[in-house]
């Protein structure tokens, strides 16, 4: 599989998906998803979940990235299916990492959408100070926020939100993180339908890229040794995905 682009999102659909993942990223680093997190979604993509990653640039007005990247996912969505690369009627999962949490929080709550469920990793809601740094510097004399600001997005959450099954993935060294608070929201949303990954990493390690080692046409203890490196480094980002597809389909054998 190659990444593709359509209509300003980048996909990957592999012969006979099983299921849609839209993927939102984080602050910054979701301008160009398929190189920031092309480890985790190549990973996906290879269990035989269709990807449409949607690229956004960072501004204040979440609201709008949100309702943007919700229409630009449909659009892609129609195209594919009208010229028959993706198959009618599969489960769609919303993916985000850190602020993309927040964005399919805002889609859930703002939108009418169908979603089997949302994978929410690393939830950050923090307000702009903390969020950005510096960010007080920018405009001093003109204190800005977030459009909707933290407190306004966890009523939001609590009032109106839609999609009942959610995974949320917290890291042990993260910092950044708020997924605990928004757990007791969903849960008092949905009683019984919220699950909570607890694993090892940081706020980074999505972004965890994949160094390839190709061995040569003798396998030696070098090539060896380069595996077991790769295993090593990587081994964060892979529980993460073996969380992922456990959770996505509990009978699978990964």
């Amino acid at each position: 599989m190659n990444w593709q682009e359509i209509a300003n999102n980048l996909i990957l659909i592999p012969p006979q998906p099983i299921a849609l993942i839209h993927f939102l990223g984080g602050a910054f680093v979701a301008t160009a998803p398929q190189a920031t997190y092309r480890r985790l979604l190549e990973g996906l993509a290879n269990q035989g979940y269709a990807v449409i990653a949607t690229p956004f640039l960072t501004s204040v007005d979440h609201a709008g990235i949100a309702e943007e990247a919700l229409h630009q996912f449909e659009d892609t969505v129609d195209r594919l299916q009208r010229t028959a690369r993706l198959p009618q009627f599969l489960p769609i999962y919303g993916i985000g990492h850190s602020m993309g949490c927040k964005l399919h929080l805002l889609i859930g709550s703002l939108f009418e959408v169908k979603r089997a469920g949302n994978i929410l990793i690393s939830f950050n809601n923090a307000p702009i100070d903390k969020a950005i740094p510096f960010a007080d510097l920018i405009t001093p004399a003109v204190p800005i926020e977030f459009s909707p600001n933290p407190t306004q997005t966890n009523r939001l959450v609590e009032r109106h939100y839609q999609v009942p099954r959610n995974l949320l993935v917290k890291f042990s060294n993260d910092t950044l993180d708020q997924t605990l608070r928004l757990s007791g929201l969903l849960e008092q949303r949905f009683p019984g339908m919220i699950s909570i990954q607890r694993l090892a990493g940081n706020h980074l390690t999505p972004l965890g890229q994949d160094v390839r080692w190709q061995p040569g046409d003798t396998f030696t203890p070098l090539d060896a040794v380069g595996q077991w490196f790769r295993q090593e480094l990587y081994k964060d980002v892979n529980h993460l995905e073996k969380a992922i597809l456990r959770w996505l389909d509990p009978l699978s054998v990964i």
